[in-house]
């Protein structure tokens, strides 16, 4: 077994001696310094993963380049079909539905989103206009067929504007 003084180890310590600080404790480092790294371990969370605007789940939380919560996701923006990300819009407590243009997302995680704009400019942010995503059962102009016009009826849904008997 190997010591300290003998052979790999004592050569890997003779390395990294210098780059280990002698006094790692908060209590020991300058006041500034201290209040820096208690403020880093509270405000740090872990956002999982990076991942893609594809799977990027509603109510994920959604932070300014400063850390301040800011909203939750509410849906994205994409065309998918041509890979394209347009954006985020997300749900703010007290000021409805805001958008955030695909430029002023930094990254997105499985538990967050993060901006590359600050609180202040993400309190400016316009509200969406459009509609928001609908996924359709069936194509527009498309009869649907006599399965989805009973469940629709089961359901208590108005009929679908393009449904007809057939002969």
């Amino acid at each position: 077994m190997a010591t300290w003084r003998s052979g790999y180890a004592a050569a890997c310590k003779a390395v990294y001696a210098g780059s280990i600080p002698a006094v790692a404790s908060a209590a020991a480092m300058a006041p500034a310094a201290a209040r820096l790294v208690t403020a880093l371990r509270l405000n740090s969370m872990d956002e999982g993963l990076p991942i893609a605007y594809v799977v990027l789940e509603r109510n994920v939380p959604v932070y300014a380049s400063g850390g301040e919560l800011v909203g939750t996701v509410d849906h994205v923006v994409a065309a998918v079909e041509q890979d394209i990300f347009h954006g985020i819009v997300i749900g703010t407590a007290g000021r409805g539905r805001r958008f955030v243009a695909a430029d002023q997302v930094a990254s997105l995680h499985e538990h967050g989103v993060d901006l590359r704009i600050d609180e202040a400019e993400a309190n400016a942010l316009p509200e969406p206009h459009g509609g928001a995503p609908v996924y359709r059962d069936n194509e527009p102009g498309v009869k649907p067929g006599r399965w989805r016009h009973f469940v629709d009826t089961m359901e208590g849904h108005a009929a679908r504007e393009n449904f007809k008997e057939e002969k």
